[in-house]
This record gives structure tokens, C-alpha cells and sequence, in this order.
């Protein structure tokens, strides 16, 4: 399936459309601020050595993706300076539906040369991202997107963001149909899977659904497997990792004050590649997930999946330093980061393998998270049931349940439950949802808008229905995503 086939694929399946993309797209919003120009540009990169032509969005400075203060609001022209046609999703952030981002659902593709307007109130602040709800998302048709509250900006804390990619020299194209044909990692399998009995299968199975999944093996600076084996972790051997369009053959090098405190915001914008971030011997605290606020939780080692964000606050030793922060490749040696160093640090190179495999991702972290500002609590209205499954044998991935229809003001529960043998990275555009329940056991976790939900394993959440459109919900891999791991959540009557 290749892009414009993706595009028709997201088009059909976007059938019923709304008179609401009839309307302007410059919304109300409290901002007085003018318009921030942001451009899709085409730009090269090197990577392992060899020049590489991808996507970038960029200001008119020339600085990527945006940093915006949360009373201004969402202002934002965006001009397609390419000469393909694509679409941006602004993802973490809860605008109208017609301003979301996704193909035809309801807004038309932003063809060569066109300009659009986007304005609507921004809900708070935190970590997000911006990215083409297309295959060229895997060339790097991504960005941060950072917005600030007037608390994050009177912290005494020094910034650091540092988007995660996976990179091929392949087209997407070239990689979808490789997965489809089974090509891609020799038949399915590469050097980041992991084998699963049929018997230690069944064994999972028997435990999820006595509510009882292990979370064993969660030492707050590992946060590992949990006793869980997974069949198929990784299905695409990329030529390189990427922190901030760098591996670690050349890193960024980020210089920070002796003693001064660093907010790392990570953004996972792999397509299909999961990490755990390794902040190595400064222990830090993490403060959100997906953009939004939790009880802290100490550790070293973190993980991340594809599409989520995380907060990671670190206090620097006093003295001189040069401190890497790396993203560990699930089931696999490779790694990618950034350093952290003073000015008078000595920097010494970090390989791009590791001596030993990046940590299987479970739900151990999952499990112990808690928002400071959790749902309130009432009853669901409304509950689904979704199985999630899938296979690598041609390649084809769904969710089957019931069509998911809601009407404002109710609390919609949808509980996941994956058949599979790969991970998904759950994402709902448009709301925040709280994590409530794994392996039947309820809990009143995290609020964000991606989870990672493991082979065999069972995840709830939560949300309220507060914003009218028809929604996507989908796996955050790119691939599966794109072979049909997509469904909606639809507000009667809201189209």
C-alpha cells in the first residue's frame, strides 16, 4: 500500500463527513498573539555518513516545531512549502475536530503551496508533538510542539526536548510492503524478537484472565520485562536511531549549568521502535506523562512507546560533568540520546550498541503511575470491549468490537484486551483519558492519550465525552496502523 493509497484507505474509511468542514479554520481563541508561521519543508540530514532527504516543520527562523505559552492559545499558519500533499495532527493537544489533522476526517489534505489557519484555546500545558497522520511521518514529518503555563515558566529549570526517531534510507512504501510480502525482517523476525512457547503463551493468557498478570521484576532503576516474554517486539531493522536527527556518532551536545535542574521532555516520534530511557547516574523524578502532571516516581530507567512523552527531572551533580541521556532499543543493542555537559566536561564517545539488550516494555510503570489531577469519579455510561489482534503472517491488524458511539457528557470506559504477539501503543485523538484498570485489576492511574498495552495483557481506560467529532483510535505504530489498526469514537448526532 503505498501513500496515496494510505491517504484513500483513511479517506473511505472517513466516509461521513460533516458540514463542519465547511467552516473557517480560524476558531476563537483568548490569544491576542499574531499568527506563528510554520512551514512543511523538505531538508537534508546525514545519517551513518550518507546524505538523506526528509521532511521538516519549521518556523520562519528556521527553528523546529513550536514552543508556545498556554494563554496565547493555538495560533498557527501552516503553509505546505512541499510538493506533496500531507496533513498535520497535533497530537496531545484537544482542538475542534475539524482542526485535528487527519486526512479527510474532515479536513481535506494541505496540497502543494497551500496555506491554513489553526486557532483554538490551548487546555494546559506539557510535552506534545506534531506529525503527518500519513506514512511520511515515518520521513521525519514530525516536531515538538512544547506548551508552557506561567508555573513551568517560573521554574528555575533548564528545558531539554529531544525527539526520538527511527530511520531507513527505504521509502515507507518500501517498508510497508516489504511487512506485508514478510520480507522485512526475514520472514518477520529480527534480532529484536524475542520466542514465545506456545505453553508460556497460554500461561499469560491464564493469568491475565484471572486478573492476576506477574508485574514482578520492577526495580525502580530497571522498570524491565515483569516476567512477560514477548513474541514479536521489533519488525523493522532500521539504519539508524535518531535523537534530535542525530545518533550517537554525533549526538547533540547540550551544555547545562553545574548543580542546575534539567526537564527532560522526551517525545517517542518512532514509528515503530519502543525505548527506555537511561538517564545513567543522575537519578531523576518523573513528573508527566503525555504533557500531563503525576505523583513523581524516582528511577533511571524509563520506559517510552511509541507516540508518548515523558517528563524526566533531573538534579546535575555540582561538579563538572558530561552525563548521557540514552534511548535503549526495546529487545535490542541499539541505542541513541544526547549529552548533557558543562562547559568544562570532557566528552567521550558513546557507541551506538550497547553490551546488552534495551528492557522488554511491560506495564510494571503503568501500574504504579497516579495524575495529580485525576478523573472524577462516576460511573461509566458507556463500555466497550476491544479486542486488539493481529499477525505477522500478512501482515494485517484490527480492532473488533462494537462501533464505539457516545453522547457528550458521558464517561466512556473501553477495555483493550491484546491478542497479539506485538505491543500497541493505543492512542484517542481529541480527549485525555485515565488509565483504569491492567489484567482486571482496577486503579486510578495516569491521565494521558497513549498506552501501551503488551501482548496478552488487558488495559482500561476512561474519558469523558467532551468534545464532539468522530474520533480516531488507533495503535501508534505506524505500519499497523496503516495495515488497519484504526477504529473511531463517534458523538451521535455530531456529524
Amino acid at each position: 500500500m503505498f501513500r496515496r493509497q494510505f491517504l484513500k484507505t483513511l479517506a473511505v474509511s472517513a466516509a461521513a463527513i460533516s458540514p463542519l468542514a465547511q467552516k473557517s479554520w480560524a476558531l476563537t481563541s483568548t490569544g491576542l498573539q499574531s499568527p506563528i508561521e510554520l512551514a512543511v519543508t523538505k531538508r537534508s540530514i546525514e545519517v551513518n555518513g550518507r546524505s538523506a532527504s526528509v521532511f521538516g516543520l519549521v518556523q520562519g527562523s528556521g527553528r523546529s516545531g513550536l514552543v508556545l505559552d498556554a494563554e496565547d492559545g493555538f495560533n498557527v499558519i501552516l503553509s505546505n512549502t512541499t510538493d506533496e500533499a500531507t496533513l498535520i495532527h497535533w497530537h496531545g493537544l484537544t482542538p475542534p475536530w475539524e482542526l485535528d489533522g487527519v486526512p479527510d476526517n474532515p479536513a481535506a489534505l494541505l496540497t502543494a503551496g497551500e496555506k491554513r489557519h489553526y486557532q483554538f484555546d490551548l487546555a494546559g500545558g506539557g510535552t506534545h508533538w506534531m506529525h503527518a497522520h500519513t506514512l511520511q511521518e515515518q520521513s521525519l514529518l514530525a516536531a515538538p510542539l512544547i506548551v508552557r503555563t506561567a508555573e513551568d515558566r517560573a521554574r528555575d529549570e533548564q528545558d531539554v526536548v529531544i525527539l526520538l526517531h527511527d530511520f531507513s534510507f527505504k521509502s515507507p512504501e518500501e517498508l510497508l510492503a516489504e511487512l506485508q510480502q514478510g520480507s522485512a525482517m526475514g520472514g518477520g523476525h529480527g534480532g529484536g524478537s524475542m520466542p514465545m512457547d506456545h505453553g508460556s503463551m497460554m500461561s499469560n493468557m491464564a493469568q491475565m484472565h484471572g486478573g492476576g498478570m506477574p508485574m514482578g521484576g520492577m526495580a525502580m532503576g530497571g522498570m524491565g520485562m515483569g516476567g512477560m516474554g514477548m513474541m514479536d517486539l521489533n519488525d523493522i531493522e532500521y539504519d539508524a536511531y535518531l535523537a534530535n536527527d542525530r545518533t550517537l556518532d554525533d549526538p547533540e551536545i547540550v551544555q547545562v549549568e553545574k548543580g542546575g535542574r534539567v526537564r527532560l521532555r522526551i517525545i517517542n516520534g518512532a514509528t515503530a521502535t519502543a525505548f527506555t530511557i537511561d538517564t545513567g547516574t543522575v537519578v531523576g523524578s518523573l513528573a508527566a506523562v503525555d504533557g500531563m502532571a503525576i505523583e513523581p516516581v524516582t528511577g533511571t530507567r524509563f520506559p517510552i512507546s511509541m507516540g508518548q512523552r515523558l517528563d524526566i527531572v533531573l538534579q546535575l551533580p555540582l561538579g563538572t560533568a558530561s552525563l548521557p541521556i540514552l534511548a535503549l532499543r526495546e529487545g535490542s543493542e541499539e541505542q541513541t540520546g544526547v549529552i548533557l555537559a558543562t562547559a568544562d566536561a570532557t566528552i567521550s564517545k558513546v557507541a551506538t550498541k550497547a553490551s546488552s539488550a534495551g528492557p522488554v516494555l511491560d506495564l510494571s510503570l503503568e501500574a504504579i503511575l497516579k495524575a495529580t489531577s485525576p478523573l472524577d469519579e462516576r460511573p461509566a455510561t458507556k463500555t466497550y470491549p476491544l479486542i486488539l489482534s493481529g499477525s505477522m503472517t500478512g501482515y494485517s491488524w484490527g480492532i473488533s468490537g462494537d462501533a464505539m458511539a457516545v453522547n457528550p457528557d458521558d464517561r466512556v470506559r473501553l477495555v483493550m484486551r491484546n491478542m497479539s504477539m506485538m505491543t500497541h501503543p493505543m492512542h484517542l485523538h481529541g480527549h485525555h483519558f485515565q488509565v483504569v484498570g491492567i489484567n482486571g485489576q482496577g486503579m486510578r492511574g495516569a491521565v494521558r492519550d497513549t498506552v501501551h498495552v503488551p501482548p496478552m495483557a488487558e488495559v482500561a481506560i476512561e474519558f469523558d465525552a467532551s468534545n464532539p467529532g468522530r474520533w480516531p483510535f488507533h495503535c501508534h505504530h505506524l505500519y499497523h496502523m496503516a495495515a488497519g489498526m484504526m477504529s473511531f469514537v463517534s458523538y451521535n448526532r455530531a456529524i
